[in-house]
């Protein structure tokens, strides 16, 4: 039986630079029971006690207590719960061993105080343009999560900090579920509002939301 996916908040956070607007990301310290390079995450984790019960409140204020304590736990960096703009919830399939339904919040930083990582769960730190990191992606240099990968691809056009909360504001907030379905490079991933999510068929014709995940690259695909 699959386990209840456990309430999680992760902060997508900017800032603009000379190069233009940069994300935050994070290096996860290896596992020794997990496969694979360990991955470039944003910033968080699990909803805490301290942070209050999600039953009690559904205005996200327990998320987003939980996404200022990650983002001081894991980076040091001290940011305001009231600037957490909500732009996504990642449900974790049901063929995981661990699941998690995480929120993803969006904020931007102008302070340049210095990242200090832990130590413990999260082992470095950069500040990258996300054209870059997807690009890094691509050519096998950077490992990414799903969620990670698409939340890039979401913003890697925006020129600054500014465009993109004024943008992602107006924007539905998407919920993904992911149906996987595997294929012979790799594997598909479709999302609610796929034609083929509820068949769980990657070649049912109509509106496209997913991700490919193959071999010989990812690319994000979503009809507007």
């Amino acid at each position: 039986m699959s386990q209840e996916p456990l309430p999680s908040a992760t902060v997508v956070l900017v800032r603009d630079s000379e190069a233009g607007m940069e994300v935050l990301l994070l290096k996860r310290t290896a596992r020794k029971q997990e496969k694979g390079p360990a991955p470039w995450v944003f910033p968080g984790g699990k909803v805490e006690d301290i942070d209050g019960k999600t039953d009690d409140d559904d205005t996200l204020a327990v998320w987003r207590r939980a996404a200022v304590r990650e983002m001081a736990e894991e980076a040091g960096l001290v940011i305001d719960a009231e600037r957490l703009l909500p732009i996504s919830r990642w449900i974790t399939p049901e063929i995981s061993p661990k699941r998690f339904d995480t929120w993803f919040f969006f904020s931007e930083t102008e302070d340049q105080q210095a990242v200090e990582v832990d130590g413990v769960e999260i082992e470095r730190s950069r500040w990258i343009e996300p054209r870059v990191a997807l690009d890094e992606r691509q050519r096998g240099e950077l490992f990414l999560a799903p969620p990670t990968f698409v939340t890039l691809c979401w913003i890697a056009s925006f020129k600054d900090a500014a465009s993109a909360r004024l943008s992602l504001a107006k924007a539905a907030v998407l919920t993904f579920r992911p149906q996987v379905c595997r294929t012979g490079e790799g594997m598909c991933m479709l999302y609610p509002g796929d034609a083929g999510y509820a068949t769980r068929d990657p070649e049912q014709a109509g509106v496209r939301h997913r991700l490919w995940a193959l071999a010989s690259g990812w690319r994000y695909e979503r009809d507007v």
